[in-house]
């Protein structure tokens, strides 16, 4: 049975005790919306759909992130953290009043539009993929509160809203004159291993995490392969190294100034706690290639190139994703450019091959 009554500061209370369920109070300004809700709790309990509302009520988004932050992203990856992390702030400065019961599709989706109409602190357009990400990470936080934080939600709001497209991906491409600057540049400076980093990346499409994060042992020089253990997708796999990076892990392995206690192939200078981490490049890379009026170009565009460059030295898709650790054809795909000029001479020499098969035909 409900109980209402008055409050002392004027509102009233709505009290529902019903066997086999715990007692459901709530305050409401006028008596009729105190009624009203009693009668629709004592009806969904007595129907057994009855789901206590209050968690999810009283929790607000920014107080769901930070517990998510806390307990769910650090059984991810350091990078995923990082990333998880700057997502979760624009989330938190737009939507983080909001109580986890409140928002709905409709006010997510006027998130989505509001972020893809701003810009970013370089005064770009805040990307598709960037919004897409957003929403997968509230989606996450949502299937989590479900699923293990009893909050009282029924549904995931995110499912119900379109999600931006992911894009076309990037096609930025080295031309040979940039890849000759770009090397003399790496090569010159005051640190070997910028220049050992970047032709490796360049030779075996490997990703900058992979690289800095090489052990020694993970380097097999004499069957020219290495082995990663901990990728970006989680998949073991083994690379191949070209005659070049071979001879560039080489140089960087025999490295003279590579203290007798560290066995990271490109290491950093001892931190506050005295441990070396993989050698940091960022800023340097950042200026560098400003410095060489190439401000567009990231680091990860030499991955793009070097997976290019293996499907136009004639590999198989099979083959260059067993390289590369692209898990679907459709991820391959949009990481693999081929120069239109490069398939020209493909073209000539198939017509080639037709034409020739053709005339032996008609001698016959």
């Amino acid at each position: 049975m409900a109980t209402i009554v008055k409050t002392p500061a004027g509102t009233w209370k709505a009290v529902v005790r019903k066997t086999g369920w715990p007692t459901n109070a709530k305050t409401f300004r006028t008596k009729r919306d105190a009624e009203d809700w009693a009668r629709r709790t004592e009806d969904e309990m007595v129907r057994g759909v009855y789901i206590q509302r209050s968690g999810s009520e009283r929790m607000t988004l920014e107080k769901a992130l930070e517990r998510y932050l806390s307990e769910v992203t650090p059984s991810k990856k350091p990078t995923t953290r990082k990333a998880e992390a700057t997502k979760a702030k624009q989330l938190i400065q737009h939507l983080g009043k909001y109580s986890m019961a409140a928002l709905s599709a409709e006010v997510i989706a006027k998130y989505r539009d509001t972020r893809l109409g701003t810009q970013s602190k370089r005064g770009l357009p805040t990307s598709n993929n960037t919004v897409r990400l957003e929403l997968a990470l509230l989606s996450h936080l949502f299937t989590v509160a479900i699923q293990e934080w009893g909050l009282g939600l029924t549904f995931n709001p995110v499912l119900n809203i379109r999600k931006p497209s992911p894009g076309d991906g990037r096609d930025r491409r080295l031309s040979a004159d940039e890849e000759k600057r770009l090397l003399a540049a790496v090569n010159n400076h005051s640190n070997p291993m910028l220049g050992w980093i970047v032709r490796i990346a360049l030779e075996t499409g490997m990703r900058s995490s992979e690289i800095t994060g090489l052990r020694c042992h993970q380097v097999d020089l004499k069957k020219r392969v290495v082995r990663l253990a901990d990728t970006k997708n989680d998949s073991a796999r083994t690379v191949p190294l070209t005659k070049l990076a071979t001879e560039t892990f080489r140089a960087a392995l025999e490295n003279p100034v590579r203290p007798k206690d560290c066995n990271l192939v490109f290491f950093g200078e001892p931190g506050k706690d005295d441990k070396r981490r993989p050698y940091a490049f960022t800023k340097t890379w950042g200026l560098l290639k400003k410095k060489l009026g190439m401000p567009d170009l990231r680091f990860h565009d030499l991955r793009h190139e070097a997976v290019s460059r293996l499907v136009e030295g004639g590999l198989s898709d099979q083959e260059v994703s067993a390289i590369s650790g692209h898990k679907s054809m459709q991820m391959l795909k949009r990481y693999t450019h081929l120069r239109a000029e490069d398939l020209v001479g493909k073209l000539d020499k198939l017509e080639r091959k037709t034409t020739k098969r053709s005339k032996q035909q008609a001698d016959n």
